[in-house]
Order: C-alpha cells, then sequence, then structure tokens
C-alpha cells in the first residue's frame, strides 16, 4: 500500500481556504499512486484555533469542510483532523476522520489533551474515551490506529513520571493495530526532533507497531511548526523522513519502506534560522501586510533581523530606517549601510537631533534638579519608535522589533521605544544565538551580508556617551547561561549559585528578570524557538514578590 504524508500549512480560522488545499493535495496524491493520504492535527480549521473554537459558526463551516473532503475521497481514502461536535451538548473534540469511497466512515476523538507550555486543549476539549482501529485495502489485512499527537508522545517526555492514568498507543495496539497513525501540530523548538523521534522509536519497539507520524508546518503566531514528518519501523528505525520548515508530500510504500527516502534534519542554528524565516513570511502574510519596516543601529540584532526579513520575504519588501543622534557613532551609520547594501533593501536616514532636542526642551524644565538618568536615554528611543510607527502607519509596512531574549529577560529594552512594532523576530534568541545565526546567514550566503564590524564591535544601545552593554549587564555568555538556567529550567537562585555562578550577580539577574514581567506583557508577538519562551508558554503574574 502506497501511503501520502502530506505536511500542510494551514491558516487557523480559514476554512474554506484549508479544505480547498486539503482537497487538492487528496487529488495529487491519488493521481500519483497514493491509497492513503494523512493530514495534520486539526487540517481543517488550523492549529491552535484557541476561542475561534467558541464561534459556533466556524465550528459548524468545519464540519461541512470535512464532508466535502471525504466526498473527493474515490480511490483514495484520507486521515483528516478536524473539530467534532459531540452529539450531546455542545462539547467538542479535537478529532481525526477516516474518510473513504465519498464519505467519513470513522471518527476518532484525541485522548490525551495537554495543559502544559503553550498548550490549552483541556479548555476547548472533551477527551476522547475509545480506541479506533481501522481497515485498509480489499482484503482488511492492514488494520491501522488512528491517534493525535500527544496521544503518542505519552508520558515520556516527562523523563518517566507518569502524568496520564492511560496510554492510547498501548491500548490501540491491543485492539488489533499493525499501523499506528498519528496526525500532530507539534511545535517546533530547538532540538526537539531528536527528542521526538526518540520516543516515536520507543513506542514502535515497545509496543510492535509501525508508525506513521504526520506533523504540521507553518507559522501560527508565536508558534512554528516544522513538519518534518516520520515513518518509523517497528524496530524503532526511522525508514522515511519529511523536509523540516516546508510544505511536503511524502511517499511511503507501507509493504517495504525505503531507507534510502531519509533526508536529514538540519542542525541546531540552522533549524532556528529556518524557523525564523517561516515564522516571519507565515506571519507577515497570515496577516495581511506584504512589506516590512524596521530600525538600522548597525547593530547585530538589527543586522540579523534584516537578513532573516530578506530571506522570508524579498529584499524588496523590506525596508530600513537608521535614525542617527547626537550619541551614535560614525561607524553605526556606516554598518547600517553597509548592510542595506548588501541586502539590496531601501534604507532611510532619518536624524532625531531635532526631535530630541525638541522633546527635551518640552520636558526637562519639569524635571526640576534631579540628576539625568535612563529617562533621558528612553527619550530617544521613544523618539525612535514614534518615527517607524509613522512609516508603518503611513505605508501599510509591519513594523519589526529587533531585541533579543537576552535583553528581553532582563528589562533591557524601552517601552513605546525599541518595543514598539508588530512581531518580535528575535526576542527568544539570546545574544549569544544572535552571533551564531549571524556567522551562519553569512557562511551560507552567496556573499557575506552581516558587516564584520557588526559582529565583531562591543553591543551599544548608544543613548549616551560611550555606552556599552556591558557596562551595566553581566557578560553576555554569562548573563544568557544564567537565564537559561533560570527561565527554561526555573532553577532557584541557590540551584544556580551551586553551579558555580556569583552570588551577587544571579541574584542581580534574577531579580531584572522578575521586574520586568510589565514590559513582557506589553511586548509585540515573538516566535518561539527555545523550551521556554516569554509569552503564551509562561504565564507569570506582574505584581508579585519572588525575588
Amino acid at each position: 500500500m502506497r501511503v501520502a504524508l502530506a505536511q500542510m500549512n494551514p491558516t487557523v480560522g480559514d476554512i474554506a481556504g484549508n479544505a480547498a488545499r486539503i482537497i487538492g493535495w487528496v487529488h495529487a496524491a491519488r493521481a500519483r499512486g497514493a491509497q492513503l493520504v494523512v493530514f495534520p492535527e486539526l487540517a481543517v480549521f488550523g492549529y491552535p484555533p484557541k476561542d475561534l473554537l467558541l464561534r459556533q459558526a466556524l465550528v459548524a463551516r468545519n464540519l461541512a469542510a470535512r464532508d466535502q473532503v471525504a466526498a473527493q475521497c474515490h480511490g483514495i481514502a484520507a486521515v483528516v483532523g478536524y473539530v467534532e461536535r459531540e452529539a450531546r451538548g455542545t462539547g467538542l473534540s479535537n478529532a481525526a476522520a477516516f474518510c473513504a469511497d465519498g464519505r467519513v466512515q470513522a471518527r476518532y476523538a484525541k485522548r490525551l489533551l495537554p495543559t502544559y507550555d503553550v498548550f490549552d486543549e483541556t479548555r476547548y476539549f472533551t477527551a476522547g474515551t475509545a480506541v479506533q482501529v481501522v481497515e485498509l485495502g480489499g482484503d482488511g489485512t492492514v488494520r491501522v490506529g488512528l491517534t493525535i499527537c500527544e496521544d503518542l508522545w505519552n508520558d515520556e517526555q516527562f523523563e518517566g513520571r507518569r502524568v496520564y492514568g492511560l496510554d492510547p498507543v498501548e491500548q490501540t495496539a491491543v485492539g488489533g493495530a499493525r499501523w499506528l497513525i498519528n496526525i500532530s501540530a507539534s511545535p517546533f523548538e530547538a532540538g526537539k526532533q531528536h527528542r521526538r523521534e526518540h520516543i516515536f522509536a520507543q513506542q514502535a519497539r515497545e509496543h510492535r507497531l509501525r508508525i506513521i507520524a504526520v506533523n504540521q508546518v507553518g507559522g501560527n503566531d508565536d508558534l512554528l511548526f516544522d513538519g518534518a514528518s516520520v515513518v518509523v519501523e517497528e524496530t524503532g528505525q526511522v525508514v522515511a523522513r519529511g523536509p523540516a520548515f516546508e510544505e511536503h508530500l511524502l511517499f511511503v510504500d507501507l509493504s517495504n519502506p525505503e531507507p534510502e527516502a531519509l533526508v536529514s534534519y538540519p542542525e541546531r542554528v540552522e533549524s532556528i534560522r529556518r524557523g525564523l524565516v517561516l515564522g516571519t513570511r507565515d506571519y507577515v502574510r497570515k496577516c495581511g501586510f506584504s512589506d516590512v519596516v524596521l530600525g538600522l543601529s548597525g547593530g547585530i540584532d538589527s543586522a540579523v533581523t534584516a537578513a532573516l526579513a530578506v530571506e522570508a520575504l524579498g529584499a524588496e519588501h523590506v525596508h530600513g530606517v537608521a535614525m542617527p543622534s547626537r550619541y551614535s557613532s560614525a561607524h553605526s551609520l556606516d554598518d547600517a549601510r553597509a548592510l542595506a547594501d548588501n541586502l539590496e533593501i531601501e534604507l532611510r536616514v532619518v536624524p532625531i537631533e531635532g526631535a530630541h532636542r525638541a522633546m527635551e526642551e518640552t520636558v526637562l524644565p519639569h524635571f526640576g534638579d534631579r540628576a539625568p538618568d535612563i529617562t533621558e536615554e528612553n527619550i530617544q528611543a521613544r523618539i525612535r519608535g514614534n518615527i517607524l510607527m509613522a512609516l508603518s502607519n503611513k505605508f501599510g509596512w509591519l513594523l519589526l522589533t529587533t531585541g533579543n531574549k537576552s535583553e528581553l529577560g532582563v528589562g533591557y529594552c524601552t517601552l513605546y521605544g525599541d518595543m514598539s512594532g508588530g512581531l518580535a523576530v528575535l526576542s527568544d534568541v539570546p545574544k549569544t544565538a544572535v552571533y551564531e545565526l549571524a556567522r551562519r546567514i553569512n557562511a551560507t550566503a552567496a556573499e557575506p551580508c552581516i558587516p564584520e564590524n557588526s559582529i565583531r564591535k562591543p553591543p551599544s544601545a548608544e543613548l549616551k556617551e560611550n555606552q556599552c552593554d556591558q557596562d551595566t549587564l553581566p557578560p553576555y555568555e554569562m548573563l544568557d547561561a544564567i537565564l537559561e538556567q533560570y527561565v527554561e529550567r526555573e532553577r532557584s537562585v541557590e540551584e544556580i549559585v551551586a553551579g558555580g555562578f556569583d552570588r551577587g550577580v544571579v541574584e542581580r539577574v534574577a531579580r531584572l528578570v522578575d521586574h520586568s514581567e510589565y514590559k513582557r506583557r506589553q511586548a509585540p508577538v515573538g516566535l518561539k524557538v527555545t523550551s521556554r519562551a516569554f509569552g503564551t508558554g509562561r504565564r507569570m503574574p506582574i505584581a508579585a514578590r519572588c525575588s
């Protein structure tokens, strides 16, 4: 039996558009000899749908679209993710439909509903209670069990800790399945694919099952989905893998899956780069924009953001703005110009000295005899934010912010200044990883595009004379190591200090992280690439005393 794994990139809520694309892929799979085509979790509705599930009209349209897809399934069967309305009441299920002979032949409701990290599925869905095994082929010799995402992950990602009271894979195997289909929308994070395949291989070996795991691809708000769908033999060997970060129709012969169909998964830094490019492209396009604008300071963060935006959208859709002040060094403008020339993007130079002086003349008399401090520095950042937002409003360009995770973590950013914008491309990328991305971008380009001076020079906000980030922050290598422990691993100050870090530095970083929550709550949407990003998956109180 020839099966097609359809890695598709749905748009959340675009029921008609998603259904049309699913039907197109059904026809394409059938034309290439497939007897079965498998689509990702909630492919009809898009994942994650969040409170759109409260709109009953959308749920009804999704059910009608499911039936439209089923009606096209002649000479081929399909497994399609959608939202099911329970027979009793108004409850919903995260469901899979097995479609054949022009109609829905069987339904399966997801049994394990995750509520950790970015997931909140029990808010919307009722857990399924039954195993679903379907027969393929005229003689029914291929018995396939249906599961959805978390059903296959069961417990292993929690390092052996029992989280759920049942194992859907075990029950499906007992129900007679020899193949297991798992449709998923598993969000990307750097390094996750290895863990994902390890879990699948372990499940295949333990239950003597062959596994077909189809994953969504694309960006939906802050979440990225990397595809990389796999077929796993009962020995645990991965015998087929779809490409990462792109739509693809992967074909596998179940009677003779060939290992040579395997494609490699990109290494860590490259996977982050591809994820950010895909996430930027999808966020811009799915939100109805065509062009973006960003401030170019000559520094590493804005350079990497611009390079990723060009890769995502094309140079003609990226607009840079340099806004020198009295504190800007000559090399800042030179490096911004060099970057714009290398990327072949538009660069506007808008000096802010006049606006800066006017603002000082307006507000300084009201400061009395108080000494200058960060207040005066932030005035410049807010002027720049106003200029960028004005261009965004006038031309309909989406403003990209350029701050990284290290800065956002400790609040080294200005509300209504450099935090102004619609998408924070690097907000989950630590500063040290930004440098890795810059080197990767230059190494893979036909000609290096990020100026070497932007990579080598000490980072600076240039809001006062001779300013450097390290005047107020620990070295980024140290800061990022502490933030990784404190934010991603939720280690205490005592645990981090025990690992060899200076107590004073750790206490200060922890205090800055905790006290900057109010800023992060007002930050634009950021693209998640680590195990724990600021945003959806990290829900901290603002008014709290914890450090």
